[in-house]
């Protein structure tokens, strides 16, 4: 058997004609027309020695061996007067083998070349194999679920350029069944399959591949839509510039040259800088773009003619279309500067102004070597696409302003970007009073009725960690020094007994202040003595082990610290690394909705988020940004764990991290405190968000010794069944992408001093 699909499918496919030989028969029985009864008797004696005709078949290789009997077998579908009009052909269903083609068909294939290959445009394994599903879903389910998805052929002419044609089909000789031994879903089971569409593996559960037959063939039209595909690629790679990286689209020029239905094309913009009255380039598309009549603009006018020029096209914006150059005046033609064109093969073009609102924005140029390749009718069909242009000028624009804001708050200042606007206009209000001579003080900074989000990735143990690697550090000191004394015979006994009284305080009954009395000992005793006997004559040994021991010594505490210090460099690691992608998510946070972002580093990373309507009063605000929010956070923290996992075997001292997450409902106030140049908490009923925060991490499970937070899960806190519900469904998509477990934990938190009732969910990161 032929597989008649280069994609996996839940179909066998048979080629079938039977449909429309019950068609002929029916005909033949019951037309009144006798002409058409006898026609239909005739075509289905030429077929019936040819039962797989009716009965089916998968060698595509029938079709060439039957080829003039479907032909004539379909000339009702395909009537001969309209064969050099329609774009017409048979097709076996879904499939991009085609056959019994009109004569214009035929001809667009030709041109388009022996090699080349027709395809479906766009469509890709999985989602064909769902759209397949959906079929049977209509067909056998009589489900009225609207599959139709939008089919193109993208087949290049002559010229090269890439004609785009909409495909109309018509299944009316097809037929879907199940096959022998399929399991037909139940109608509960196909509601739950059309509320994941997303899913391919779930559908493809209860859809196997090949557990369906699909048998019979289509029809399909040809619609030549190039101009409004071509317009409708050129609008998405507008709106798919990403304004944190503006990159050029390298088939920004085929896109133009299906647009225009020319050839040879090249495009040309260049900006308006109204500050300085001149264009300029944009450095991204340099290698793109070509100027040649702006480069023309920009070098052949002297200053004063160009600032006059550029004033005229503000008042007066039209556009400049030069079919044919060879037709422009003989005078223009005999001027120095026209060269420019001719040097440049330039044999037809237009050229551009982009105006916004009575100012000019930048200038577009159109050019080609093909003589009459523009005209007035292409110049019209500019305008669909104009206001596309200048959308995406003014995204540049916003960009590149957003930027330099950017930098100057990331290099001069720790004002926040999202919240810098209320900043600037109390600074906007006190300059104006000060130019007008006028007494103003300063506002607070607040802004009020904030969702909160924390989070916090917390380096498990780091204390006892530190305390055990001091006591390390301490003891080979002390060990250090008896092995020098105990060279010196009897001559420092009160140093060989402090260290021993430190020793056994050290292991047995540490005070909080013992660090400190030993680094004074150190300090005002014990090292200038050592220092002394290196000015001295002793032995070679002795001050080989006196310059061994200083080579251990922290300068600036006097005490030893190479344990304490691969504890200090892995713990500034792990922050530096879990920062690092904390702010680099920031980039998406933010498009989400400007909120204030605040992060902290210590033994671990914390951060908080703050968002709602007044960080950003201009745009619209509503629950579901919140939602996002939090799923982004969640995601962010998994991949904080991932990255975490991927340096932590080299590490100089081994860590873990535990993270949390804490969900909290309700609104809270924040402001600028001028003393601490920082936002905080604004108001007593505010700090209690703060005093629950201070006490999560190192909570326990409610009636349990065990703390809420564990090194391999995230845990998330909340207050009520609502939240509950919100971060399974958030958990739920995590586990689908196998980033966490099936082994959610429902706890209850420990009452802490003041707060009770709190719940909370672990998960292990896979």
């Amino acid at each position: 058997m032929a597989n008649l699909y280069k994609k996996d499918a839940p179909f066998q496919v048979y080629i079938s004609f039977k449909k429309y030989l019950d068609i002929l028969e029916h005909i033949r029985y019951n037309d009144r027309l006798e002409y058409r009864a006898n026609y239909a008797e005739s075509l289905l004696d030429k077929t019936k020695n040819f039962k797989e005709l009716k009965d089916g078949f998968q060698d595509p290789l029938l079709l060439e061996k039957h080829q003039d009997l479907i032909r004539l077998l379909l000339a009702d579908l395909f009537p001969t007067g309209l064969t050099n009009n329609e774009i017409k052909a048979a097709s076996i269903p879904l499939s991009n083998i085609t056959f019994n083609y009109t004569e214009r068909f035929t001809a667009i294939l030709k041109e388009a070349g022996k090699d080349f290959e027709i395809e479906l445009r766009n469509i890709d394994d999985d989602e064909f194999y769902v759209f397949c599903c959906c079929l049977i879903l209509q067909s056998c389910f009589k489900r009225d679920i609207k599959t139709t998805l939008p089919f193109y052929y993208d087949i290049p002419n002559r010229q090269g350029i890439m004609k785009h044609y909409k495909i109309t089909v018509n299944a009316d000789f097809t037929e879907v069944y199940p096959a022998p031994g399929t399991v037909v879903p139940s109608d509960e089971i196909v509601d739950m399959l059309l509320e994941n569409l997303d899913d391919p593996g779930l559908w493809k559960k209860y859809f196997p591949s090949e557990s369906w037959i699909l048998k019979g063939f289509t029809i399909i039209s040809l619609v030549d839509c190039t101009s409004e595909v071509a317009l409708s690629d050129l609008k998405s790679s507008m709106i798919s510039i990403d304004p944190g990286n503006f990159s050029p689209d390298n088939n920004l020029m085929e896109i133009f040259k299906s647009y225009f239905d020319v050839a040879e094309l090249n495009f040309g913009l260049m900006l308006f800088n109204k500050k300085d009255q001149r264009l300029e380039k944009l450095p991204i598309y340099e290698s793109l773009f070509t100027h040649h009549i702006l480069d023309f603009w920009i070098n052949t006018f002297d200053e004063e003619t160009r600032k006059t020029t550029i004033s005229n096209i503000n008042y007066n914006p039209r556009p400049v279309v030069i079919s044919n150059v060879e037709n422009l005046d003989h005078e223009i033609r005999t001027l120095p500067s026209f060269k420019i064109l001719k040097e440049n093969n330039i044999n037809s073009f237009m050229v551009i102004p982009l105006v916004k609102d009575g100012e000019l924005l930048a200038i577009m140029e159109f050019t080609s070597p093909i003589k009459s390749s523009f005209n007035g009718l292409k110049l019209k069909k500019i305008d669909f696409f104009t206001d596309m242009i200048l959308f995406s000028l003014n995204r540049f624009s916003f960009e590149k302003n957003y930027q330099i804001e950017a930098i100057i708050q990331r290099e001069y200042t720790t004002i926040h970007d999202s919240v810098v606007w209320k900043f600037r206009n109390e600074a906007e209000k006190y300059f104006n009073a000060s130019l007008a001579r006028k007494i103003y003080t300063l506002r607070q900074i607040s802004f009020k009725n904030l969702t909160p989000l924390f989070g916090i990735s917390d380096i498990r143990s780091s204390s006892e960690k530190r305390f055990r690697l001091m006591l390390e550090d301490l003891n080979r000191q002390i060990g250090c020094l008896q092995g020098i004394f105990a060279l010196m015979n009897a001559e420092p006994e009160k140093y060989i007994l402090a260290l021993e009284i430190f020793e056994n305080e050290l292991n047995h009954e540490i005070k909080a202040d013992s660090e400190q009395r030993f680094q004074r000992l150190l300090r005002d005793e014990v090292h200038p003595y050592l220092q002394a006997k290196l000015e001295i004559k002793s032995s070679s040994e002795v001050k080989a082990k006196i310059k061994e021991y200083f080579a251990q010594v922290f300068s600036q505490s006097d005490l030893f610290y190479a344990s304490r210090k691969n504890l200090d460099d892995s713990i500034t690691l792990v922050n530096r690394k879990l920062a690092d992608v904390l702010d680099e998510s920031q980039n998406d946070a933010q498009q989400i909705f400007p909120h204030y972002y605040e992060r902290f580093k210590s033994d671990g990373v914390e951060h908080t988020l703050y968002t709602g309507q007044n960080i950003a009063p201009e745009l619209p605000y509503h629950s579901k940004t919140v939602r996002r929010l939090r799923y982004w956070q969640l995601k962010t923290i998994c991949r904080m764990e991932r990255e975490f996992r991927s340096f932590k075997k080299d590490l100089p001292v081994p860590l873990d991290i535990a993270s949390l997450i804490f969900v909290y409902n309700e609104k809270i106030d924040i402001r600028f405190r001028m003393d601490e140049k920082r936002f905080d908490v604004d108001g007593a009923y505010n700090s209690y968000y703060e005093i629950i925060k201070k006490r999560l991490d190192k909570a326990h499970v409610k009636g349990s010794s065990d703390r809420i937070t564990c090194p391999g899960k995230i845990t998330i806190v909340y207050f009520g069944m609502e939240n509950q519900r919100e971060y399974l469904e958030y958990i739920g998509k995590l586990q689908k992408k196998e980033v966490l477990k099936n082994d959610v934990e429902f706890l209850k938190v420990e009452d802490l001093q003041g707060i009770t009732g709190l719940l909370a969910l672990r998960v292990s990161f896979v």
